[in-house]
C-alpha cells in the first residue's frame, strides 16, 4: 500500500522537473455553484499535464542497469509526453507505444520531447500489450502509466501542493482513468486531513470504477468511448484499486455533453483551456454529480490541457449546442425565387445569426418542386432556440433539429 512518506520523498525527486502549479479562486464557478471553488491549474505543468510527476519519480529511482537498458511504456498521450521529457532530462532512452487514434498533437509532442513513438491498437489496453512485447524482446524497463506505487507517489505531489496552498480544503475532485493520480492525491490529502473528502470522476463511456467498487473487484470494460482521452482506460489498476477502496470517499460519472459544457464554460468564462479529462471534475460540480454545501471549499484538479484541435472544435460545438448557443436545422421550401429570402427573414426577425446555409434542389427526400435547406445558426440560449423554431413552424416550415 502506498504510504504518505512515499509521496513526500517523491516531492524532492520531482522538484527540479515538475512545476508547482497555481491554485486560484474562481469567481465564475463559485457563483455558479455557491461553493468556494479553487482551481488547481495543472494545465500549466511542463508537458501540459500532471503525468511528468510520476514519470520523473519512477525514472529517478531506476537502477543504473535499468536506465542503460532504456524504458518502454504505453500511453494515450499525457503519460507519453511526461515519460519522454523526464527520460530525456535524465539521459534515458525511451520508446512509447500509443494507440493508433491518439491525438496527433500528443504524438508530435511526445516525439519532440525525445521519445521514439510506435502507434499500435485501438486503445490504451492494446498499446500496453504491444509495449509488454517490446519489454520482453528488447529487455527494456516497462514503466506503467498508473499501476506502480512510485508513479502514484509522484502524482501525489500534486495533492501536496493542494493542501499546502489551501490547508482548509474540504473536497478535492479528481479525474480517474487508471487511478494513479487519485491514489497519490488521496494519500497526500488524507494524511494532511483525514476528514477532507476525495471525490473521483469518470466519463460515462469509460466508467469501470463504479462497477468495480460495487462488485468489490476490478471490472474491465470491453471498450471505452469518450472525448476525455486522458481517462479512457478499460479498468483501474490492481494497486490503485486497493488505494482507492481505502482512501477515496466517492466516485461519480459525467456524460460527454456535461464534459463539453464544462470545457466550453471554462474556456469562455475562465479563459483557461483544458482537455476532456481536465474538464471532468468541473462537469461533476456543475451537474451536482456529488453533493456539496454552500461555501464548502472545493478544489477540482484541472489535470491537463493537451486537447487536440480537431477534438476541441467538436467539443466546443457540442458545448454551444447544449447551452443553446448553436443550432443546426433542416427544412424544405418551394423552389421559387424569393423562397430562401422569406425563410431568412423569419430568422432575422428573431435576431438569430446565420453561420452557413446549404441549399439542395436535388435531394431525393423532397418533392420535385421543393428544395432542402440546412442552416447553422447562432442563438442566445435555450429559450431563444424555442422561440426561433416556434416562429419557423408558425410560418409553415417543417423543422428538423440536426444539432
Amino acid at each position: 500500500m502506498l504510504h504518505p512518506e512515499d509521496v513526500y520523498a517523491a516531492r524532492d525527486r520531482v522538484a527540479e522537473t515538475a512545476r508547482h502549479t497555481p491554485l486560484e479562486y474562481s469567481h465564475t464557478f463559485s457563483e455558479l455553484t455557491g461553493a468556494d471553488i479553487r482551481l488547481k491549474l495543472e494545465t500549466f505543468q511542463r508537458t501540459g499535464a500532471f503525468k511528468i510527476r510520476g514519470a520523473t519519480n519512477r525514472i529517478a529511482t531506476l537502477s543504473q542497469a535499468e536506465r542503460e537498458a532504456g524504458i518502454v511504456t504505453a500511453s494515450a498521450g499525457n503519460h507519453a509526453q511526461g515519460v519522454a521529457l523526464a527520460a530525456s532530462r535524465l539521459g534515458v532512452d525511451s520508446l512509447v507505444v500509443m494507440p493508433e487514434n491518439a491525438p496527433v498533437s500528443k504524438v508530435k509532442a511526445t516525439r519532440s520531447y525525445g521519445a521514439t513513438v510506435e502507434l499500435h491498437g485501438v486503445d490504451y489496453a492494446a498499446a500496453a500489450e504491444r509495449a509488454r512485447e517490446v519489454e520482453a524482446a528488447e529487455q527494456r524497463y516497462y514503466l506503467h502509466a498508473f499501476d506502480d506505487e512510485t508513479v502514484m507517489a509522484g502524482q501525489g505531489t500534486l495533492g501536496l501542493e493542494v493542501v499546502e496552498d489551501c490547508p482548509d480544503v474540504d473536497t478535492v475532485v479528481v479525474p480517474v482513468g487508471g487511478g494513479g493520480l487519485i491514489s497519490g492525491v488521496a494519500t497526500a490529502v488524507k494524511d494532511h486531513n483525514p476528514e477532507a473528502r476525495v471525490v473521483g470522476v469518470q466519463a460515462e463511456g469509460a466508467a469501470s470504477l463504479p462497477r468495480s467498487l460495487e462488485r468489490g473487484e476490478r471490472v474491465t470494460l470491453d471498450s471505452v468511448d469518450t472525448i476525455a482521452d486522458g481517462i479512457a482506460t478499460r479498468s483501474v489498476g490492481e494497486q490503485t484499486f486497493e488505494v482507492i477502496k481505502e482512501r477515496v470517499d466517492e466516485v461519480v460519472t459525467v456524460g460527454e455533453d456535461d464534459i463539453a459544457v464544462a470545457l466550453t464554460t471554462l474556456l469562455e468564462r475562465g479563459k483557461t483551456l483544458v482537455e476532456g479529462a481536465g474538464a471532468a471534475p468541473l462537469a461533476a460540480l456543475l451537474t451536482e454529480a456529488f453533493a456539496y454545501e454552500d461555501d464548502e471549499t472545493v478544489v477540482p484538479l484541472l489535470c491537463g490541457g493537451n486537447i487536440d484541435m480537431n477534438t476541441l472544435t467538436t467539443v466546443l460545438i457540442r458545448g454551444l449546442v447544449e447551452t443553446g448557443r448553436y443550432l443546426r436545422l433542416r427544412t424544405t421550401l418551394q423552389d421559387r425565387p424569393g423562397a430562401l429570402e422569406d425563410l431568412t427573414d423569419v430568422i432575422s426577425a428573431h435576431r438569430a445569426n446565420i453561420y452557413a446555409i446549404q441549399h439542395d434542389r436535388t435531394s431525393r427526400n423532397v418533392a420535385m418542386n421543393d428544395a432542402e435547406v440546412e442552416l447553422a445558426i447562432e442563438t442566445r440560449g435555450p429559450d431563444h432556440v424555442d422561440e426561433l423554431t416556434g416562429a419557423l413552424e408558425a410560418a409553415g416550415y417543417e423543422v428538423e433539429i440536426l444539432l
